[in-house]
């Protein structure tokens, strides 16, 4: 699926009620709602960002991955750089 900027209908960002991280909705033409939960949007930032910014890196490869050891407060699934694009 490609988006397109004139497929979007509408976009909140928001902290819901009762929860303490962000929830961006995208609202397309077509009635479609895609939530992402904010790890999801900061990953997506992380290699926009790389992508971006840096002089020679053109791509950034993100697999989703179960984590067992991990920092202190972080989710057991984590969206993680990876070299192939078998995702």
């Amino acid at each position: 699926m490609n988006i397109r900027n004139e497929d979007v209908k509408g976009v909140i960002v928001e902290i819901p009620e009762g929860h303490v991280h962000l929830r961006a909705t995208i609202f397309l033409q077509d009635g479609t709602e895609l939530t992402f939960q904010e790890a999801t949007i900061a990953n997506l930032l992380r290699a926009y960002t790389a992508v971006k910014t840096h002089p020679k890196v053109k791509k950034v490869v993100l697999k989703g991955r179960k984590v067992n050891k991990r920092k202190r407060g972080y989710a057991e699934w984590q969206l993680l750089e990876a070299e192939d694009e078998d995702i």
